[in-house]
């Protein structure tokens, strides 16, 4: 199961679902690695040491090293991570005219799935070169929306990518579910806003809903999942019950 979490807004919650999505199912005994496609490269610096960092995987799709001489184990058990960097932000560019660009991380990845359980991949806030190259290489899309009010602009565009995928690069592409994230409990929109989501995604809409926590904001400056940094938390609670929800979606 290669799982891409995938918005092209920012600010809903893809780095908070894919650090704790990884670390639940690592925490199941499953062997997980996180692929971090992300410039900002926040899932990585919230399991690594940046020292520690020399290649990435931008180094790795531009043909210059081997994924598996980049990917690290962390102190998660069962949890390794294959490191992004601000060279990312360069991968359209050095790539642009290359017949095979979007193909380039399945190509990589194919030789290491059967190694993992669960492989999850990050994605930037961008419908671009990096995030199809996410959509080629997946098995399934889980979509972050949060809880506000323009929660679905921009859905259209992402549901459309996703079928063209489906169509000609990835027929075995499928959309896992749309998660509801940074849902405020306290506020009548957020309520307005998640019933809106159900009525438009029905049961492609999770039952988990990932609610605002102090304390999934602040496990990553500590270079920690919530499940290390606070795992009698209502976040932890959320992202088990989230774990067991794909598991029971992707048949796994």
């Amino acid at each position: 199961m290669i799982i891409a979490i995938t918005n092209q807004k920012g600010g809903v919650g893809k780095t908070t679902t894919a650090i704790n999505l990884a670390a639940g199912f690592a925490q199941k005994k499953l062997q997980t690695l996180l692929i971090d496609l992300d410039p900002q490269a926040n899932s990585t610096m919230s399991f690594l040491d940046p020292h520690s960092i020399h290649d990435t995987i931008y180094d790795v799709i531009l043909g210059s090293t081997a994924l598996g001489d980049i990917i690290q184990a962390t102190e998660v058990a069962n949890l390794s991570v294959a490191p992004s960097a601000i060279s990312m932000a360069k991968f359209e560019s050095a790539l642009t005219g290359e017949i095979d660009a979007p193909f380039r991380l399945a190509d990589c990845l194919k030789p290491h799935i059967p190694d993992y359980d669960t492989i999850i991949i990050d994605t930037p806030p961008t419908l671009g070169l990096i995030t199809v190259n996410a959509l080629v290489a997946a098995t399934h899309v889980l979509v972050p929306i949060q809880a506000s009010f323009f929660a679905l602009e921009g859905t259209d565009d992402l549901l459309e990518t996703i079928d063209k995928i489906k169509a000609r690069a990835n027929t075995e592409l499928r959309l896992l579910g749309v998660l509801i994230t940074l849902f405020d409990k306290r506020t009548v929109l957020s309520r307005q806003v998640a019933d809106e989501i159900h009525q438009v995604f029905g049961d492609l809409a999770f039952r988990t809903i990932i609610t605002k926590s102090v304390r999934l904001e602040e496990a990553p400056a500590h270079h920690l999942s919530i499940f290390e940094h606070a795992p009698h938390s209502s976040g932890a609670y959320e992202y088990y019950q989230l774990c067991e929800e794909v598991l029971e979606r992707a048949g796994a």
